[in-house]
This record gives C-alpha cells, sequence and structure tokens, in this order.
C-alpha cells in the first residue's frame, strides 16, 4: 500500500446512536462527510453515497476506533463486504488533534483525526478483527467483575450492620457469606429476633440450612456467644433488621448470577482450547480474563509485541545518547493487573507445603533479587516471563505442564 493516490481513506468516529465518517485522499483533501444511524439497515445506504463521492479506480479504507465496542457493528458489516478496515488506537487520533494550533472536538473533526491518522500510519495500524468469540467472552467478563465488585460492596455493608447486632458474628460460621450464615442472618438478623429459640430449634434450622453439615454443637454455640456479648438491642432495631435482609438478598443474588457466568464463561474458553488453566495459579477466571484482553493472539507477531500490548516492556527515554529505560504506564492496564496478580501467586510460598508455588519462577525471581533489582523490578521480570510463557502457549495451544514446568528457565 505504499502508492496511497490509489486510496481513499475514510474516518469514522464511532458512537452508540449515530456514526460520523469523513473520506479524504492522500493529500488529506475531504471529498465528503456523513452522520448517520448506526443501524445494520444504514450501512448498505451509507456504501451508496461514499461510492458516489470518490472518484473513479481509488479503493477505499476504512479507520475505525472501537471496533470491538461502538463500531463493532460497522467493522463486521465492512469485513464481510470485502472491505479493508484498520484499528486506530484513540491515542493517535488524541495526538492529531493536539497537533493543530486550534485544539477542536466534535464528531466531523474527530472523524477527520481518524483519516490522517490512517495516511500515515497506514501500514502500522493492525486489521479490525471484530470477532465474536473474543467480544463475547469480553462481555461475560466485565460483567462477572461488575457483580463481583457489587457483592464486595453488599459484604462490606453487611459487616457493618452485624458488628452492632451480633459483636461475635465472625465466630458464628467461618465465612459470614456462606449458604449457611446468609440463611442464617436472613432468618435471624438480630438477637432479637432469636427471643425463645430453643438450641434444638436453631440446631433444626441450621441442620437444614447446611445440608445436616451443622450439628447441635454450632447452635449451643452461637446461642452462648450470643448471651456472652450482653443486650445489642438498639432504637429502630427493626429497619435494621430489614436491612440486613435487604444485603442478604443483594448477596445470594450475586452469587447466583456469579455462578451462572462461571459456567457460561468456562464453556466459552473451552471452545478457544488455549489450556490456560495448566499454568500455575490459572483457574477458569484468570483465563478467561487474559484471554478477553489478549483477544485473537494472532494479531500479535511476538511476545515482545504482547509485553507492549500490555505495558510491560520497558520504554526508552534518552538524549544525546545518555538515557535510561523506565517503567511503561501505558498498553492495556486490566491486562497488565491480571498479570501483575498472576506473578504475585507464582512467588508465594504455599502454607501447607512451605514450597514455593512455581519452584522455578521463584528461583528467576530470587535470582534477580540478588542481581540488585528491587521487588518491583524482580516482580515485573515475572510478568515478563509470564509473557513469554501465555504467549507460547497460546499461539500453540499447549499445556503449561508439558512445555515449561521442566525447563529452567535462562535470562
Amino acid at each position: 500500500m505504499r502508492d496511497r493516490q490509489n486510496y481513499v481513506f475514510i474516518g469514522a468516529d464511532v458512537h452508540k446512536e449515530q456514526h460520523t465518517v469523513v473520506i479524504i485522499n492522500c493529500w488529506s483533501e475531504v471529498l465528503g462527510d456523513f452522520t448517520f444511524e448506526s443501524k445494520i439497515s444504514e450501512y448498505p445506504k451509507v456504501i451508496e453515497k461514499i461510492n458516489e463521492v470518490i472518484p473513479y479506480g481509488l479503493v477505499p479504507i476504512w479507520g475505525l476506533e472501537d471496533v470491538c465496542g461502538n463500531g463493532r457493528s460497522l467493522a463486521v458489516f465492512l469485513k464481510e463486504n470485502g472491505y479493508t478496515v484498520k484499528e486506530v488506537n484513540p491515542s493517535f487520533s488524541s495526538s492529531e488533534r493536539k497537533n493543530h494550533a486550534t485544539t477542536k472536538k466534535n464528531d466531523y473533526w474527530d472523524a477527520k483525526c481518524i483519516a490522517d491518522v490512517l495516511i500515515r500510519k497506514l501500514n502500522e495500524l493492525p486489521e479490525a478483527t471484530p470477532n465474536d468469540l473474543y467480544w463475547t467472552l469480553k462481555q461475560f467478563v466485565y460483567r462477572r467483575d461488575s457483580l463481583v465488585k457489587s457483592a464486595t460492596t453488599a459484604k462490606i455493608q453487611l459487616h457493618e450492620q452485624l458488628v452492632k447486632n451480633y459483636t461475635s458474628y465472625k465466630k458464628f460460621f467461618s465465612n459470614i457469606d456462606g449458604s449457611t450464615a446468609l440463611d442464617f442472618w436472613e432468618k435471624y438478623p438480630s438477637p432479637t429476633t432469636l427471643k425463645g429459640v430453643t438450641v434444638i430449634e436453631l440446631r433444626n434450622f441450621l441442620r437444614k440450612a447446611s445440608k445436616n453439615s451443622c450439628s447441635t454443637n454450632k447452635a449451643t454455640t452461637i446461642l452462648e456467644l450470643i448471651e456472652g456479648d450482653g443486650d445489642t438491642f438498639r432504637e429502630y432495631q427493626n429497619s435494621r433488621d430489614e436491612l440486613v435482609k435487604s444485603y442478604v438478598r443483594s448477596l445470594k443474588y450475586y452469587q447466583e448470577e456469579i455462578e451462572k457466568l462461571n459456567k457460561e464463561i468456562k464453556g466459552i474458553i473451552s471452545n478457544l482450547d488455549y489450556k490456560l488453566e495448566t499454568l500455575t495459579g490459572v483457574g477458569t477466571v484468570t483465563a478467561s480474563q487474559l484471554i478477553a484482553e489478549i483477544g485473537d493472539i494472532n494479531r500479535f507477531k511476538s511476545a515482545e509485541k504482547l509485553a507492549q500490548y500490555a505495558g510491560i516492556a520497558p520504554v526508552r527515554f534518552s538524549s544525546a545518547g545518555k538515557g535510561k529505560d523506565k517503567k511503561s504506564k501505558q498498553g492495556n492496564r486490566n491486562l497488565n493487573g491480571v498479570l501483575y496478580f498472576l506473578a504475585m501467586q507464582q512467588i508465594q510460598i504455599s502454607k501447607q507445603s512451605k514450597m514455593p508455588r512455581n519452584e522455578i519462577l521463584y528461583e528467576y525471581y530470587q535470582r534477580k533479587l540478588t542481581e540488585g533489582k528491587t521487588k518491583v523490578q524482580a516482580l515485573i521480570c515475572i510478568m515478563r516471563r509470564l509473557v513469554n510463557i501465555i504467549f507460547g502457549m497460546m499461539k500453540n495451544k499447549t499445556e503449561y505442564v508439558k512445555e515449561y514446568r521442566h525447563n529452567r528457565i535462562v535470562s
């Protein structure tokens, strides 16, 4: 595509309800612009309008931001109809806007800036790949993350109420949001609701709630702890009891929805057959987070490119032949966060066996420390090594056990 005079460049500023496109030639002259509804039924009409303003013989190339979000349906339509579609990083179009003496911000100008970026970086920009499978997985992962955050908030709020009602509530159950515990809080949100309840009655309730795993000892212990706490009754106790029940209902809902999403996510990633769960510390949730953020591994030519995308590869700052590498704060921060917590798990010591969870990476981490690196720098080295491993596993669809665990890592 070196002969840019043979093409026209179409920049699209995409939104939920409408899209704006600007058509320019290789000299950045505007040939036309359109605003249209973001409906699939409108796309063929827009193509007809664009063909009317494009000089005969020139080939259109599209540039879109957010091809997995607001621009997804347009990108899919264009790809299905044989058009070349490039994915434009929003940082490029943002820089293009700032390069002008007067900074503008409107749909037309945004689309024009995208088209200008398309001309200058045509050979660098990646092909848009709006894959339905990866896009769907990402929506499930984000939905699950949202529910987990909501459940955490509800759990904290439940703690705040229980500590006022049951001073020793943490000794009742191992987890306050376990199924038996939630049934108990909903039935008996405060000691007031337990007045007149005998050990036998409480035992029968707990047995049913726990599916016969709780005994008379548990009922006795709870009643003794409540008696030892003293009278915790306060004004508006009935209203606060309803608040406890509300938090319990919310937690039950979140847990049920998260479990349903887990099953759907597991089914989706099984179709990809990446085997990431064989890597130490990676379960279905972490594997889905990695795949959702990375997407199609084939869009990365090397592990180095993936590291840059994750914001792990250092950035070189230099002048007059002098400089140093600095930590990058760019890239996909969601993926960076997943890799950070995964790296932390690799160097953890198991409480039971007193052995490192991943002996090879733990030794690698210790070696970096002896070389003079700080703990943060050594952890980044682990993250970078994980990128190499994950890239190889996804590229070749191999298991970590067979490929890496028995091989020593060399720097």
